[in-house]
């Protein structure tokens, strides 16, 4: 059950009493991106005890925003996984994640980052509207950890996927100089040229990268 009461009838503050507790917004995070066992949300969630991150998700499943499963054979193992109350709650985290753009720079010393968490900031500044007709790879690496990711564009706007695929264009980097990138403060050109970045394939493909994403007019803005 969760500690947090707020003693209002309104829906906000019932969402505030299941979502506003500490480490559960990035709980829901990590299963958006997929299953995960206990083992691998301590691994991810880095500062949580074992302790609090079980109570946390008892009070997930209680609430019916995440439930138990079972890995089928060989595995066997118990993940857990959310709901479909649980999934309705994407829209709502990818307006966060615009929000909070506002607050990323500087990183912290310690900060940690796993690269698929990209696929959800990307996510969040897709554009919406018509973009270019390609297909671009990213490759962000840090950490000693990399992800692969294809961005598509099209008249019904920028959609993403994890894994590799045919592309225009490869693009290799860090996911900070990838954001630079994208909000147009550093040049793709340059970014290169510093070898920041490295393209293969089409570099007007490459180049046309921003244009799928709508960090450069919110930097105007």
């Amino acid at each position: 059950m969760t500690q947090t009461h707020y003693p209002q009838f309104c829906a906000l503050a019932r969402a505030a009493e299941i979502v506003g507790e500490r480490w559960t917004l990035l709980i829901v995070r990590e299963l958006l991106l997929g299953p995960k066992r206990f083992g691998d949300l301590v691994g991810r969630l880095s500062g949580v005890s074992p302790t609090v991150l079980t109570g946390r998700l008892n009070a997930l499943i209680e609430s019916g925003v995440v439930r138990r499963a079972i890995l089928p054979p060989p595995f066997n193992a118990q993940t857990y996984e959310l709901t479909p109350v649980g999934l309705a709650l994407k829209p709502a985290i990818r307006e966060l994640i615009r929000w909070g753009g506002h607050f990323l720079f500087p990183p912290r010393p310690d900060d940690t980052f796993e690269p698929d968490w990209v696929l959800l900031g990307l996510d969040a500044i897709s554009r919406q509207t018509p973009t270019p007709a390609r297909t671009i790879a990213l490759r962000v690496t840090q950490g000693g950890k990399s992800a692969s990711f294809l961005v598509q564009g099209g008249p019904q706007g920028t959609t993403l996927s994890r894994g590799d695929g045919p592309a225009s264009a490869t693009i290799e980097t860090r996911f900070d100089t990838l954001l630079r990138i994208l909000s147009t403060q550093l040049p793709l050109d340059q970014a290169v040229s510093e070898k920041l970045v490295n393209v293969e394939g089409s570099a007007v493909a490459a180049r046309s990268l921003p244009r799928m994403f709508d960090l450069s007019d919110r930097r105007r803005a």
